[in-house]
């Protein structure tokens, strides 16, 4: 199957503004949603941190499976119509939370907003490969990630804003303005212009990408280096108020400095970016990065300064996000790249499923060996980084050779 579109509409900066706007827009909704959710459900609805524990598990688990065959949709029907139907159906999972009573109830809701918000992101990276140039879309991508922590950001602050008033009525609020921005967020890629697609391949199969056995090693070592999110998320947060000396006020100094430095950066980061190879590069890279990062959170743990260990803490948060920002640019250009043009949909909600997989045994998974272990656990997890890191060379080689025969 092949995408095309009109040059003068691919060749000027509206889409990629529109995009921004969108992951703006959806953002500053997650942002909300996130940071006043969890309350939520075990203050108001009444279920124990366990069941959304579990519920959220769940959740993200099927849409890391879901997809796929909804990039392949995509596909065929085309990306900027399943884009719109998507960030609507995200709308309406958004609001199903608000009638759940039970935990069952609440695992179908995570399901079906697990699945949409993973599709929402697959389709949303084959729109960007359908409507930038492929010397441009990494460089695109990081605008996108910009303008998504940003939206966070605000985001957060409006989720705090509900958390201190701690009442039905805030956390009501918040949902329908998460519901309200993925609506404006339809609205915006409904302004894309459109894309265009043809007939498969006589003999293609359906879902070519789960064949593909190089570009499912590329996405497995991506999903494992992706446990830089819920490190910074979970992991830190948790290590500093139980194991070091480090103020309180850390945690959500961490967070602000970590949202500065990619709004700031990514795109600069990003746009040193000339080839497949270079990316391959730049994720050897991060991965020392986040081994470093991680060998310095272990430190903060050591004395009982406050300040010491407050600026350990910060030289590990600039390293580490250093390190994600080349993570990030390095792994958008490998999945872009190592892609075929006219499966972008199902190869970019494959190679998606690691932000998924992160999520959802990210934070058990680093609870247990950081929180649990001190500082071997921090040791090992430097250790997977860096090794997951190296071995994303050889396996770009490799896929790249098998892109080639094919």
């Amino acid at each position: 199957m092949t995408v095309t579109l009109d040059r003068p509409a691919a060749t000027n900066r509206r889409p990629g503004r529109l995009l921004a706007a969108a992951q703006l827009a959806g953002s500053l909704g997650d942002g909300a949603f996130l940071t006043c959710s969890v309350l939520f459900f075990t203050r108001i609805v009444g279920l124990t941190p366990a069941q959304v524990g579990l519920g959220l598990t769940l959740g993200w688990a099927v849409g890391s499976v879901a997809g796929v065959p909804l990039g392949h949709l995509a596909d065929r029907h085309g990306a900027r119509g399943s884009a719109v139907l998507l960030a609507l159906a995200t709308a309406v999972s958004i609001l199903a939370f608000l009638f759940v009573r039970s935990p069952l109830l609440f695992v179908l809701a995570a399901c079906l907003y697990g699945s949409c918000q993973t599709g929402l992101a697959a389709v949303r990276q084959a729109l960007l490969a359908a409507l930038a140039d492929p010397e441009r879309r990494t460089r695109v991508r990081a605008h996108l990630q910009s303008a998504g922590n940003a939206g966070l950001a605000v985001g957060a602050g409006l989720g705090g804003l509900a958390l201190s008033a701690d009442t039905a009525s805030a956390y009501l609020t918040v949902f329908v303005l998460d519901a309200v921005s993925f609506v404006v967020t339809a609205a915006l890629m409904l302004a894309l212009p459109p894309v265009t697609t043809s007939a498969p391949r006589a003999g293609e199969p359906k879902l070519a990408v789960l064949r593909d056995r190089p570009y499912a090693l590329v996405t497995l070592l991506n999903a494992i280096l992706l446990l830089r999110m819920p490190l910074l998320s979970v992991a830190i947060p948790l290590w500093i108020v139980e194991r070091t000396a480090a103020p309180g006020w850390t945690v959500s100094a961490l967070f602000v400095l970590n949202t500065v430095v990619v709004v700031l950066l990514q795109v600069r980061v990003a746009g040193r970016l000339a080839s497949i190879g270079a990316a391959a590069r730049m994720v050897r890279r991060s991965g020392l990065l986040l081994f470093a990062s991680c060998v310095a959170f272990a430190l903060s743990a050591l004395g009982t300064s406050p300040w010491i260990a407050f600026a350990v803490l910060v030289a590990g948060a600039l390293v580490q996000v250093l390190g994600e920002m080349l993570q990030s640019a390095g792994s958008w250009e490998i999945g872009f790249a190592l892609a075929p043009a006219d499966q972008q949909g199902q190869y970019q909600g494959f190679f998606g499923t690691g932000t998924s997989v992160a999520r959802a045994i990210g934070p058990v998974l680093l609870s247990t060996v950081v929180i649990g272990w001190g500082l071997p656990g921090w040791l090992l997890m430097g250790a997977v980084f860096l090794g997951a890191g190296w071995a994303m060379g050889p396996a770009v080689r490799w896929a790249t050779t098998s892109a080639a025969a094919r």
